[in-house]
């Protein structure tokens, strides 16, 4: 998401109505399109609707799922393969119901489940914003989906059980940040559709929100308030400082659908809305998981030679991260799981992360070392700084290696 015009702190702060506490409003002299503009970029439309290296809303984004393909649609407003047809009573319902024009389901790739608890006035500012972007003319390929799944009706069941089409109600005994966090964490950065796992249904997990989740060959992770498993141990300001610009220093950087939302979204919020997410992820009920025992240094030669030879310049034997800060290692969530999940995402696909400044950015090893080697190198990875045994192999390599079986066939933007 680009270019934000920043929001006056006393109005992004106003709860003194349950309709206010709903709406993100803008400054004085902003209008609905600059406040709509803000909204898409908090609700991270671009992230779903835009291919790889393409522009922007235009549609073709894929995603991989357990039961098939499903591509992002082209939100212009173009009116033959676009949004341009879209009356007002059209697009709330496709955001809060899930419904598009004519009555056909959307697919809940789309986070309506979370947008349903946006202010109609918000949802019509976003409409104003999108209509006035120049209509690009650009189909979509078609959805792939397996039976039953490719049954649109049965949406109509699944609405029943997993959309409450009910919009966002303050809570009165918490402060104005918290229900202004909970606002832009619920209902626009839909943070759950990736930090939650799902259902058998694909349905949230309730019972584990926030609690971390694998989502397109990503570890999304536990962001709860629990200490040695989420995120309770950390600062505000370490916590603000990963949220607006995808790094904090002893807390590894953002790569992979996390620095998309960097990318897109979140660098884009104005400090008061990041420091609002910040208090309301502190009160997220923790959810504890397990964590490995921690165990020496491997001596691994294999992968410490590999990490010589080609991570050593940029990363630091020692993990400080020496031509940038996003390089260090030292604490980083992707080194302290044992099945090096991200870990080797990023060494088979490289990444990047654009925070206003220079992009940071890794190279892709897949195509230089054999799965035998990146296996080793992630295993010694996670073993000197992370102080874990990794449990890495050829085979979970193979699974996960562009075009190979189980593996999403598209990389995510920035990873």
């Amino acid at each position: 998401m680009r270019r934000l015009l920043p929001l006056l702190v006393g109005v992004l702060c106003a709860f003194g109505s349950a309709a206010r506490a709903q709406a993100p409003t803008g400054g004085a002299g902003e209008n609905v399109v600059q406040r709509g503009e803000y909204l898409a970029r908090a609700a991270d439309c671009a992230a779903c609707h835009t291919p790889p290296n393409g522009q922007e809303f235009t549609g073709g984004y894929k995603f991989s799922l357990p039961f098939g393909t499903i591509y992002g649609p082209n939100i212009t407003p173009d009116k033959a393969t676009g949004i341009g047809d879209y009356t007002d009573d059209e697009f709330v319902a496709a955001l809060q119901r899930g419904v598009g024009r004519g009555g056909k389901h959307l697919y809940p790739a789309m986070p309506y489940t979370n947008y349903t608890l946006m202010s109609r006035e918000d949802v019509l500012a976003i409409k104003a914003y999108l209509f006035s972007l120049k209509p690009v003319h650009a189909e979509s390929p078609p959805n792939a989906l397996s039976f039953p799944y490719n049954q649109r009706w049965a949406m109509v069941f699944w609405n029943l059980l997993n959309n409450p089409d009910r919009r966002f109600q303050p809570d009165t005994s918490k402060s104005a940040a918290w229900n202004r966090g909970a606002y832009l964490a619920e209902a626009l950065g839909h943070c759950q559709a990736c930090h939650t796992p799902r259902n058998f249904m694909y349905g949230l997990d309730e019972g584990r929100a926030y609690g971390g989740a694998v989502v397109q060959d990503w570890l999304a992770y536990n962001i709860t308030s629990d200490r040695d498993s989420g995120v309770g141990a950390w600062s505000d300001d370490d916590l603000a400082a990963y949220l607006s610009t995808g790094h904090a220093t002893h807390h590894g950087s953002a790569a992979g659908p996390m620095a998309e939302a960097v990318d897109h979204s979140l660098r884009y919020l104005t400090q008061p809305d990041i420091r609002a997410l910040v208090t309301y992820l502190r009160d997220v009920k923790p959810v504890h998981d397990e964590i490995p025992a921690a165990k020496p240094v491997q001596a691994d030669a294999l992968g410490a030679r590999i990490f010589r030879e080609a991570c050593v310049s940029c990363h630091a034997l020692d993990g400080s991260g020496r031509q940038t800060p996003y390089a260090a290692l030292q604490g980083a969530h992707s080194a302290r799981d044992p099945n090096g999940t991200n870990l080797l995402q990023i060494l088979l696909r490289g990444g990047n992360i654009a925070t206003g400044g220079p992009t940071a950015f890794m190279p892709a090893f897949g195509g230089e070392y054999t799965s035998e080697e990146l296996a080793a190198v992630a295993n010694w990875t996670i073993g000197h700084f992370g102080q874990r045994g990794g449990e890495v192999t050829r085979k979970s390599v193979e699974g996960v290696r562009p075009g190979g079986p189980g593996s999403a066939a598209q990389p995510t933007p920035g990873g």
